[in-house]
């Protein structure tokens, strides 16, 4: 009797410690995991693009389902990209598992929780799915000015406010600032809050700043050689289907008007991505591609810090207009070379 305690006793044991050593490896190894069901998708897949460090990982959806993994040490914000270009956010933290429940019609009403960030991003979302534009945008002044400490608060900063077609710059400013001191260990939003404060000193007037970089062709481009009747700076990247559509426009207007100079700046992480999709689009203009994403020292001089982006300027190297969307970027170029 004695024996069979004993060994019902160390087989409990046994269990207990395989048990914690499981829950110890599973849940404390900084491994984030996000697990999604779509209904309206049996196959398929999509990109989950990283915020803050230009970097995409293709996503496959099986029996409308599917499950993404990674090691973290730090909370990033992730946005998956969908073929009709709409777009989900998803922040992500070391040790979380998040779930994802959706209708591939109905994209607006996705529930993701497992963590706060995500549990107030679905009420956000799911509170403004039937609002205005203008409505949503005020709706999220309200979240950024009630949740300073919150890193959703920095993605709503950028996804209504920097990407607006007229950005509010003295605003986002101060919505920045109160971010940044809520959240100064946030390295991206410390970059971020440091070209706002470039961008508005110059904004959309006076010269354009000095800069030298070199090509993915292995090119010098400065400043000076941007000097025909209408000049265009553009960043873009492949995970941005709205800035590829500003490379497009600008490819048809090059056709037309020799007298147009274009430079592209791509923020994906790798210069081969960029190149690929520009070899494809028969693209030949200069393009940057440092790698080193929001931290690249041209994305500061330039104050560039979001996408897309752009600047037009003239013949004599002053700034006309800054990021304003195709239609008034094309009207702008059109004026320019009319002169």
């Amino acid at each position: 009797m004695t024996r069979h305690c004993n060994t019902h006793t160390a087989a409990v044991v046994f269990w207990l410690f395989t048990s914690l050593l499981f829950f110890a490896c599973s849940r404390h190894d900084g491994r984030f995991r996000l697990e999604g069901q779509f209904k309206n998708l049996n196959q398929g897949e999509f990109f989950l693009y990283n915020l803050d460090r230009g970097t995409k990982d293709t996503i496959a959806v099986n029996d409308g389902r599917f499950v993404y993994e990674r090691l973290l040490r730090d909370t990033l914000t992730l946005v998956m990209l969908f073929p009709n270009y709409s777009e989900l956010p998803v922040f992500a933290l070391p040790n979380t598992s998040v779930k994802m429940e959706g209708d591939v019609t109905h994209l607006r009403e996705t529930t993701i929780t497992g963590s706060d960030e995500n549990n107030l991003m679905t009420t956000f979302r799911t509170k403004t799915a039937d609002m205005v534009p203008p409505d949503v945008k005020k709706e999220a002044q309200a979240f950024i000015d009630e949740h300073p400490a919150s890193i959703v608060s920095v993605y709503l900063l950028r996804r209504y406010f920097l990407q607006d077609a007229s950005p509010d710059y003295p605003l986002i400013m101060k919505m920045a600032t109160a971010l940044h001191e809520a959240q100064p260990q946030n390295q991206p939003l410390t970059r971020l809050h440091l070209m706002l404060g470039q961008l508005v000193n110059n904004r959309s007037e006076g010269p354009l700043p000095a800069f030298q970089a070199i090509s993915t062709k292995g090119d010098t481009i400065t400043n000076s050689s941007l000097k025909k009747d209408a000049n265009v700076i553009v960043a873009w990247a492949t995970w941005s289907y709205e800035s590829q559509g500003t490379l497009r426009q600008l490819k048809n207007l090059r056709k037309e008007h020799s007298n147009l100079a274009v430079m592209s700046i791509c923020l994906d992480a790798s210069p081969a991505e960029g190149l690929k999709l520009l070899e494809r689009d028969s693209i030949t203009w200069p393009n940057i591609c440092d790698s080193m994403l929001w931290q690249s020292p041209l994305l500061g001089q330039l104050g560039i810090c979001t996408l897309p982006a752009n600047i037009l300027t003239d013949q004599k190297g002053n700034i006309v207009a800054r990021d304003i969307n195709d239609r008034q970027l094309k009207e702008e170029i059109e004026k320019l070379l009319a002169k």
